[in-house]
């Protein structure tokens, strides 16, 4: 059996999925319970009346086109969030399994595992290296029960990418013991190539992709799963059947035409000069001890006063994460990359405390 089957929850592969209402287009639709008239500003070209096409033919094309893939190694979610909630679906089962995660890192990864029942076993990533994942450590500490395995590359909220050989050392060895879950949000910041190249060497990669980040569609919520095409079946049985809104689908087949992604793409170059830019100046601050390096569009920095520098921030108007919380990230805030104007407007205000 192929191990993307055989490490799943065995009710999930006996799982009978729901069964939506036929997707015909074409013909007049009065089998759905659906009301024939459309509701007052709709502006949608399909009608929110009507249910969308669950897992979208266009959307799917379109999307594995962007990541290189083939179309039934991709499945379409609600952001990237709903891909991990799936993952966890389908493969933890609770008060058995575990995931394994490097702290400092996303935090949907634990509260998707504990939604789960699942425990959660961390290996945390190396600060003195530059916040470097220690392989051995990671591959001592697994163990059959441990059924994914996440690392975010370039990470959140660090911004540093793991080198491929850290990724490829870690798909090799557990290559059909455990989904190796590489989250990849921010790549298109990063001068690293997607792992996708990857799914055909490594059948149980999983990959999450998002259209919040690059392509601007954060409230669009547009994310993609992928893996092998045996695990987007698997899925597909355990995502709800309507969960993708017609206006959604409509912003991201807008978003994704040939003209849109290369207008994304030179915005993507603009605000990499932006986070050089941001990153020098926030090294001269008095508030700043430490820029860390990013792949990513955002900056952490240490500060030596992360009060201050906050209240600041707030008092000219812009906002930043406090990370404070988290007990590797005490003197820690992140700032996400903006435009001149804002980035300025920031600097000023900091600068002014």
């Amino acid at each position: 059996m192929n191990p993307v089957l055989s490490l799943a929850r065995p009710e999930i592969l006996t799982l009978k999925p729901y069964s939506h209402a036929a997707w015909l287009p074409t013909l007049t639709r009065l089998h759905a319970n659906e009301a024939p008239w459309r509701p007052a500003g709709d502006t949608t070209e399909a009608g929110l009346n009507r249910y969308p096409e669950p897992q979208p033919a266009a959307l799917v094309g379109r999307l594995a086109e962007l990541y290189g893939v083939s179309a039934s190694n991709l499945l379409v979610t609600r952001g990237s969030d709903e891909a991990i909630d799936v993952l966890s679906r389908i493969y933890l089962r609770s008060g058995t399994d575990a995931i394994m995660q490097c702290p400092p890192t996303f935090g949907m990864y634990q509260v998707a595992a504990r939604i789960q029942g699942a425990d959660v076993i961390e290996i945390p990533l190396d600060r003195s290296r530059g916040w470097d994942l220690d392989v051995a450590s990671l591959l001592a500490a697994w163990q059959p029960r441990i059924k994914l395995v996440y690392l975010c590359s370039p990470n959140n909220p660090t911004g540093n990418s793991l080198a491929a050989g850290t990724l490829e050392a870690v798909c090799t060895a557990l290559d059909g013991k455990a989904m190796v879950v590489v989250d990849e949000a921010y790549i298109e910041w990063s001068p690293a190539a997607s792992l996708s190249r990857w799914l055909g060497r490594f059948p149980t990669l999983a990959i999450l992709r998002t259209l919040s980040k690059a392509h601007a569609l954060a409230g669009a919520r547009i994310g993609a799963l992928l893996g092998h095409p045996e695990m987007i079946q698997l899925a597909k049985r355990v995502i709800p059947p309507y969960c993708l809104a017609q206006p959604t689908i409509e912003a991201a087949l807008l978003a994704l035409r040939p003209e849109e992604v290369t207008a994304s793409r030179a915005r993507l170059d603009a605000l990499l000069v932006e986070r050089d830019y941001l990153a020098r100046r926030l090294e001269s601050s008095p508030w700043v001890d430490t820029v860390w390096p990013s792949d990513a569009n955002f900056v952490l920095i240490d500060c030596n006063d992360a009060e201050r520098f906050m209240q600041g921030s707030i008092a000219g108007g812009s906002i930043v994460r406090d990370l404070r919380a988290n007990p590797a990230l005490p003197r820690s805030l992140r700032i996400s990359v903006g435009t001149r104007t804002q980035n300025d407007a920031l600097l000023a205000s900091v600068e002014a405390r």
